[in-house]
């Protein structure tokens, strides 16, 4: 009976060796499980993490791109509103120079008629009235101070 019972024992150790193995062959197919799980759960994350940062990124270079099209549409505004302002400078003298010309050109065309008038006045007699000779034509010539301007004068007689 003893014999039995060792037996017994032995193959009771054995078994319940058995089992501790197959528990820890358990526990260590469960701790793989669990590390690929893990494993997975990592990738996922990482999977999400990245798809949060693009878009994080693509929102702040849109911000960006608006922001850089404000800017250069300013930019744009404040160059149209300068060459606008020195083309309006630029016609405001070419007026003001077409106008002084035409002031001065009016001036000279004063003067010579001016001193025309009185080239005319010195040679004009007395009594207002034109010098008549019976020929067809009276020619005269006469010399006139530098500063009044040379001409010749026709009269004809009717």
């Amino acid at each position: 009976m003893g014999r039995h019972c060792c037996r017994c024992d032995s193959d009771i150790e054995l078994l319940e060796r058995q089992e501790r193995e197959r528990e820890r062959q358990q526990k260590l197919l469960l701790a793989k499980c669990h590390k690929k799980r893990v494993e997975a759960a990592r990738k996922i994350q990482a999977w999400w993490r990245g798809n949060l940062v693009r878009r994080t990124l693509l929102v702040a270079a849109l911000r960006a791109w608006m922001i850089q099209c404000w800017w250069r549409t300013i930019l744009h505004r404040q160059h149209q509103k300068l060459q606008q302002s020195l083309l309006r400078i630029y016609v405001i003298q070419e007026e003001s120079v077409v106008k002084l010309q035409s002031w001065v050109r009016m001036w000279q065309c004063r003067q010579y008629y001016c001193q025309i008038c009185d080239a005319l006045c010195v040679f004009q007699p007395p009594n207002r009235s034109l010098v008549t000779q019976n020929k067809d034509t009276l020619q005269v010539q006469y010399g006139v101070v530098s500063k009044q301007p040379e001409f010749h004068i026709e009269i004809l007689s009717i």
